[in-house]
């Protein structure tokens, strides 16, 4: 469907790498001008994107600072993919260090909290948007020796609900995705037992690709998503309970 997002503007955060980076690419290609968020100031400078801000998702005044900075750069934002997020180490949540546990909700949760927040007024404004969130499968079922990840994708879904409520009489729809694992460079930050225990859980027997992620999220990021909001679309491999 090329050209579909021909005139709209969409930020996609963690959007040099891994999955935010593949969404990224299918956007630009069905037409939408990109503004990256990211921390790799070097890759996001070998990027086409008109428009990108080194940032730390965690800092809201960065945050507010990047939306304002692709506003007066693309003249709005249409469309939000908050997808930067890390994993943190894997600990029995007993011993999970509580500095670490921290970092990884400041980055996953209140990161996009951040993001979701600085993006809505400008939405608002034009009288159109598009929020899609990424959570986790975790965030439903809870991973065992990741509770911080568990627990802020969890927090990512329920967020999603209460501003797709909140929205839901205006133009934005707000959802989000619940993806099993998709081998990335964040496996990166996990032990193989950690691995091999998400491949066991996925009854397709294979990890997803970020082309699959990304092809449900372009549709909850156009205007074919009409009349879903606050919602959690599964895509685990047959992994989900519910």
């Amino acid at each position: 469907m090329a050209g579909r997002f021909e005139g709209r503007v969409a930020v996609v955060t963690g959007g040099v790498s891994g999955i935010g980076r593949g969404i990224a690419q299918r956007l630009a290609a069905e037409g939408a001008r990109l503004s990256l968020w990211d921390m790799d100031a070097a890759a996001l400078a070998a990027s086409s994107a008109p428009h990108t801000a080194v940032l730390d998702v965690t800092d809201a005044d960065a945050v507010q600072h990047a939306a304002d900075a692709a506003v007066a750069a693309l003249g709005k934002i249409d469309i939000l993919v908050a997808s930067a997020g890390i994993t943190g180490p894997n600990h029995p949540t007993w011993e999970y260090p509580v500095a670490a546990w921290d970092r990884v909700i400041d980055v996953n949760l209140k990161g996009v909290f951040y993001c979701n927040r600085a993006v809505v007024p400008i939405m608002q404004r034009e009288g159109y948007g598009r929020i899609v969130n990424i959570a986790s499968i975790a965030g439903k079922e809870g991973n065992p020796n990741a509770s911080a990840y568990s627990a802020s994708k969890a927090g990512v879904i329920g967020l999603t609900k209460s501003l797709g409520k909140e929205l839901a009489a205006t133009p934005i729809r707000v959802n989000c995705v619940t993806p099993a694992a998709v081998k990335t460079a964040i496996f990166d930050q996990m032990t193989p037992q950690q691995i091999d225990w998400m491949l066991s859980k996925i009854p397709i027997a294979r990890f997803g690709e970020i082309d699959e992620i990304a092809s449900l999220v372009l549709w909850l990021a156009s205007e074919e998503c009409s009349f879903s909001t606050g919602a959690v679309f599964d895509i685990s491999g047959g992994r989900a309970t519910y």
